[in-house]
């Protein structure tokens, strides 16, 4: 309560004028530096933020003036004013740093939202205890609670710092990684699957060299670390066989570049565009809407088709049953002027139809057909070529059989037919 009572004290001396004064200035020097700078920003961007004010330029300009301030006013007691500033713009900063590097990597607003609040909320506690004066007892009190881990012993301290230390390093390798995607790995690697890996390796080489450094920094031995890294191996060869195989796969997808983002493929019967490959599994988006997620050792080691390779063209096929007292050049006809009718049908080659069976109901004859955009949709073709062959068969007057049997009934000898 001292610390409260002496901090509303030293807020009604007559030197807060001043200090409020230079705090203000420096807030809108900040303010029009950074509006200087961000002009044309991009939307995204760490620095700007999307109003100037929620990037971190701003709370580090005004940090530093803040600052700068504390010490030009030193001679001047007290200085509750600044030395309140300076731990609020410090939270500021941070929480904005974690903010906007996670809105970058992690678009989505699940987990990014998650983390940012909890560290928010972290980071303006250690700010009013900074202000009342109870860090440094809060801290010498965490120094003294001490876990043991085997033979050594670490103190709650200790944790939480290796903790900071390993979020911060962690948080500038992501926000360094998407710099280089951003701005140059878009301009190097036009293929967006070959994009993609690049930035998903560089991304998780920045991140282990992070947290290699982030432990070293907080005294751990990373020799031990080796131990570690021999029971994952083992993990891997025996538990995790399907996950590390699907995990290898992807990387070799995107480096062969056998499926690429945007092909249309068939798996299992499903059809649909490839919409994203992620390093275990690959989403393929069909027509009607529906998502399928695909694990990428199924796409190696089974067969699949790609409609987008090469060549885009497919033949497509429709089947018509007509009677057998109907003109059979009249019935190809009708039929190649149903296909040639469909914008879809190519003309080279053009539709062909054959007499593909002597029926037990009927002369069955095969149209065929080929398209060069199956991203559109099969169904959909062979619909409108469908319908064409129906308006012209009942045009022409040309029987469309329908299963018929024919029932003998056998009369013993010596007996009359009962007619019922």
């Amino acid at each position: 309560m001292d610390e409260i009572d002496k901090l509303i004290r030293d807020l009604g001396h007559a030197s807060v004028l001043p200090q409020l004064a230079a705090l203000l200035g420096g807030l809108a020097l900040a303010y029009g530096l950074s509006w200087l700078a961000g002009r044309g920003r991009e939307s995204d961007s760490v620095w700007f933020g999307r109003a100037i004010v929620d990037g971190l330029l701003f709370p580090l300009l005004a940090l530093v003036f803040a600052y700068a301030s504390l010490l030009a006013l030193a001679q001047r007691q007290p200085l509750a004013l600044l030395k309140l500033a300076v731990p609020i713009l410090i939270s500021l900063a941070g929480i904005r740093l974690l903010a906007r590097v996670m809105t970058v990597v992690f678009p989505g607003p699940g987990l990014a939202r998650l983390v940012e609040r909890l560290f928010s909320w972290l980071a303006w506690l250690a700010a009013v205890l900074w202000i009342l004066g109870l860090l440094p007892p809060v801290m010498d009190e965490m120094d003294t609670i001490h876990f043991s881990f085997g033979k050594s012993k670490v103190s709650l301290l200790a944790i939480a710092q290796g903790v900071l230390s390993s979020g911060l390093v962690l948080v500038l390798a992501l926000w360094l990684s998407a710099t280089l995607e951003r701005r140059v790995l878009r301009e190097a690697v036009t293929d967006l699957s070959l994009r993609k890996v690049a930035a998903n390796t560089i991304r998780a080489l920045l991140v282990l060299v992070g947290l290699l450094f982030a432990l070293s920094a907080v005294g751990v031995d990373l020799t031990a670390l080796s131990v570690l890294g021999g029971a994952l191996g083992v993990g891997l060869g025996f538990g995790l066989q399907k996950l590390a195989a699907n995990y290898v796969s992807g990387f070799v997808i995107l480096f062969e570049r056998s499926l690429r983002i945007g092909d249309t493929v068939r798996v299992d019967n499903f059809e649909g565009q490839v919409m994203d490959i992620k390093t275990r599994y690959t989403l393929i988006r069909s027509l009607t809407g529906r998502e399928s997620i695909v694990p990428n050792e199924k796409l190696i080691t089974e067969r699949i088709e790609n409609l987008s390779l090469a060549d885009p063209r497919i033949l497509l096929t429709v089947d018509v049953a007509v009677g057998y007292d109907s003109d059979v050049d009249q019935v190809q006809a009708i039929l190649l002027q149903a296909a040639s009718a469909c914008t879809r049908v190519l003309t080279d080659p053009p539709p062909a139809v054959r007499l593909a069976k002597l029926g037990s109901d009927g002369l069955e004859f095969t149209l065929l057909f080929w398209i060069d955009d199956p991203a559109k949709g099969q169904l959909t073709v062979q619909s409108e070529v469908n319908l064409n062959v129906l308006k012209g068969l009942r045009a022409a007057g040309v029987e469309i059989p329908f299963p018929q049997r024919v029932v003998h009934m056998k009369v013993q000898p010596g007996r009359a037919a009962e007619i019922p």
